[in-house]
């Protein structure tokens, strides 16, 4: 028991939770492609507002659909699109920031500016105006978030570039004739990572807060895929009635959330041991 409490104590209780919370939210959504105890868009006038039971464990909403899986093909929907937009913005960042960061000069300067007038404004207003330039749906928010979170992965990236461009092993590569492509993605890269997933993981939570936010003005995701911030605002109107409508939905995002927060101080905090 001693042995026990001792390595408890050791391990990174951040990191372990926040796992433990994502890893459950992440094997629900992907479970939910596959199988769901209702169907999603399932109606039945018999079972509306159906209170949280054995048969419905969230409760059914104003249509008779079981919210539970709804629930679960709503955290499927956030995830995909949430990874597909961390994937966009951190993959464009980490080109655009290790070019500017290393060579420097006037197209350094350009994109800087090009990213403070982007930080200029709210993310999620920028978005809006992707989206309405684009239209509403999937792919168009996936899109418009995915450009509108590059600039704060350029930024770290540039930093880390430029931070190691002078260093010792990059000016030992440069005389040995390395290209600089290889120097780029090989030599330096590989060194910025304890940093930069740090940010992905903060990335995720931004993503998910943006596209639940999207999908709670109505356009985000478009029915009849589920998504959370959807049945959050679907459930606005029935507060009083079927409280437990908009609880699922809005407890599951904290959930999400929560344990990318706590992931990502567990990463940060692993990194600083390692210091």
């Amino acid at each position: 028991m001693k042995k026990f409490g001792a390595w408890f104590q050791k391990q990174n209780m951040y990191l372990l939770v926040g796992l433990l919370m994502t890893g459950l939210a992440v094997v629900l959504g992907i479970l939910s492609f596959f199988w769901t105890p209702y169907g999603t868009t399932t109606m039945s006038v018999a079972e509306r507002f159906h209170a949280p039971s054995l048969r419905h464990l969230f409760g059914t909403d104003n249509f008779g659909r079981d919210i539970f899986s709804r629930v679960m093909q709503g955290i499927g929907t956030t995830v995909i699109v949430s990874s597909l937009i961390v994937l966009i913005s951190a993959s464009a960042g980490i080109l655009i920031g290790a070019v500017t960061g290393y060579f420097g000069g006037i197209l350094d300067e350009v994109i800087m500016r090009i990213t403070d007038a982007v930080n200029a404004f709210p993310s999620i207003l920028l978005a809006l105006v992707v989206i309405s330039i684009l239209g509403s749906g999937k792919q168009n928010v996936v899109l418009s978030l995915g450009i509108v979170f590059t600039p704060s992965y350029v930024r770290i990236v540039r930093s880390e570039f430029i931070r190691l461009r002078d260093s010792d092993f990059v000016c030992r590569a440069r005389l040995m004739g390395v290209s600089k492509l290889r120097i780029l993605f090989i030599h330096i890269l590989p060194n910025i990572w304890s940093v930069f997933w740090v940010s992905v993981t903060i990335g995720f939570n931004n993503a998910i807060l943006a596209e639940s936010g999207m999908s709670y003005l109505g356009i985000g995701v478009q029915p009849p895929d589920a998504s959370l911030g959807k049945m959050l605002s679907d459930a606005q109107g029935y507060l009083g009635r079927a409280p437990w409508y908009a609880l699922a939905p809005g407890l599951t995002i904290v959930w999400i959330v929560l344990g990318f927060s706590l992931l990502s101080e567990g990463v940060r905090r692993k990194e600083e041991k390692k210091k």
